[in-house]
């Protein structure tokens, strides 16, 4: 619970009649970790009385170190925004600015910047382009330059402190499990970061003897980015943590990307990378790309989730925070599974193997579309989906000429999604090698990875799931029990595909544990 003497600071510091200056209004908005009030033409800043493990600003003498550190790293991007601190002061029973009483918190105080020009305001109402990410991207190279790589004895510890920030993101992710994200995607990233540890320590190793270590901005989303006319201000770096600071440059750039991503331009994500890869003469930075990335999305959702779980924190903002966090969490998801890409994933299998489940539980923890055979065939021939025709229609539905049809269009709406940059997921026993050849060769000529799962079912699972489709009205498909024999006589097996683009599975248990180490298994892929 808030403390009265901080709610009574609370109170002070939201009346416009508390500051010197007398502003017309005042505006809060918090953080996890600050309360920041807008008093035009100012904004203070203080910091909530918490230990958050990552930070602590559980006494006053500590919050007034970190306001002192904020002010002089945050002059080094945002050099006219930052102007001081303050003391507030309680005297006889009264709280005011200045420089008599009893000290009880200090204030940063910055020069409020116009609104118009936040990036993420830009990006709702003006075009946002290259050139506006050239101004970004020269005033952070120069910055970079700037700070000389770090002493031997701090380099040597970077790569260990990013795998504990690692650790210590998905152990207070783990806090958040049902509510911004699901146990199998927490497992799924957390698998997916370790194997990169695992395999690619050396690359890592490698930054640190090159120089790439350096004390960066180290919190480089879009909100933190003003663009105006006249200038460039990159502001509210990290101060409070130097581990979170003193990183890669390329895993400082991966935050801005990812965010631009997140944002729905993965086209300028593509954009900054490359730029700043020639800039900085960096050619090991693209093959990190991912793997921060995907680091900075767990940041972001994890933050999100702190500040919905704050005290303070309003009914529809709490909720608002929780939506971004699940969005965010869901970007590292995607990360780990296909990278900054777009790429297939393609479901397939005999009938009630389970392809079907699977594939729809990847689509709800991506959040990719999902193209069903089933889905498409019935639309094509104008059926109800949920309807299963006589003898004769569905020898009708399923005669050679359909299925082709059926497979074309899927292939038509997979393309087109792939062309929007965006993952998609099919559906569809592909029990012929004529169908998988002609969406391998769709495929090689668009450039876009494929990653096949073919799902296995034992016999008595299978004829289980197929009686229960008797009663379930809710069922596209129209395979039953009495077509497993033929349908499975029908089927080729893949042998064709290499096996690292293919994934056999044995889905007979419950789809929750099924889909849980598929994930795993499509991560080191």
């Amino acid at each position: 619970m808030i403390s009265a003497a901080t709610q009574r600071l609370l109170d002070f510091l939201s009346k416009a009649e508390s500051y010197p200056h007398r502003p017309p209004q005042v505006t809060l908005v918090q953080t996890h970790a600050s309360w920041v009030f807008i008093a035009p033409p100012f904004v203070y800043k203080i910091k909530k009385p918490v230990n958050l493990g990552f930070l602590d600003f559980s006494t006053l003498e500590l919050r007034h170190e970190d306001c002192k550190r904020e002010v002089v790293l945050n002059r080094r991007l945002a050099e006219d925004v930052y102007l001081g601190i303050e003391p507030i002061c309680d005297h006889e029973g009264n709280l005011h600015f200045g420089g008599y009483g009893v000290i009880v918190e200090w204030a940063v105080k910055m020069r409020q910047m116009d609104p118009r020009y936040f990036l993420p305001d830009l990006m709702k109402t003006q075009s946002v382009g290259t050139r506006e990410m050239d101004r970004i991207v020269e005033k952070l190279q120069r910055f970079y330059v700037s700070q000389p790589p770090l002493p031997p004895g701090d380099v040597r510890t970077a790569t260990e402190h990013l795998r504990q920030g690692t650790e210590d993101n998905f152990k207070t992710s783990a806090q958040f499990v049902g509510q911004s994200l699901s146990q199998c995607a927490l497992d799924a990233i957390a698998h997916y970061t370790r194997e990169f540890f695992a395999r690619h320590g050396a690359l890592l190793d490698s930054r640190q003897h090159d120089g790439w270590i350096r004390d960066c901005h180290g919190d480089l989303h879009l909100e933190h980015i003003h663009l105006s006319p006249e200038a460039v201000s990159i502001y509210d770096c990290i101060e409070f943590n130097t581990d979170f600071r003193c990183i890669d440059l390329a895993c400082d750039i991966a935050f801005l990307a990812m965010d631009l991503d997140f944002n729905g331009r993965p086209d300028l994500a593509r954009y900054i990378v490359e730029r700043f890869a020639l800039l900085l003469d960096d050619h090991g930075m693209r093959s990190l790309m991912d793997f921060y990335k995907c680091y900075r999305a767990c940041v972001r959702g994890k933050v999100e989730s702190l500040h919905a779980d704050a005290e303070t924190v309003a009914e529809g903002e709490k909720q608002a925070s929780l939506q971004l966090a699940k969005l965010y969490f869901q970007l590292a998801l995607q990360y780990a599974l296909a990278g900054s890409k777009p790429r297939l994933f393609v479901f397939m299998g005999k009938v009630a193997s389970g392809k079907s489940a699977l594939a729809e539980a990847l689509g709800q923890e991506t959040g990719w579309p999902v193209l069903s055979s089933d889905r498409v065939r019935k639309s094509l021939a104008g059926t109800p989906l949920n309807h299963r025709g006589s003898e004769a229609e569905r020898a009708a539905l399923y005669a050679p000429d359909m299925t082709r049809k059926t497979y074309e269009r899927l292939f038509e709406q997979a393309l087109a999604t792939l062309r929007e940059g965006r993952c998609v997921i099919i559906d569809a026993t592909f029990s012929k090698k004529v169908h998988r050849d002609a969406l391998k060769g769709l495929m090689a000529v668009e450039g876009c990875d494929v990653r096949w799962v073919e799902a296995h079912a034992t016999e008595a699972v299978v004829c289980a799931r197929l009686l229960q489709r008797d009663g379930d009205c809710e069922v596209v498909s129209d395979a039953r029990l009495e077509d497993w024999m033929r349908l499975s006589a029908g089927y080729e097996p893949p042998d064709e595909l290499p096996p690292e683009e293919k994934l056999c599975i044995l889905a007979d248990g419950k789809i929750e544990q099924v889909f849980g180490t598929l994930l795993k298994e499509l991560v080191v892929r």
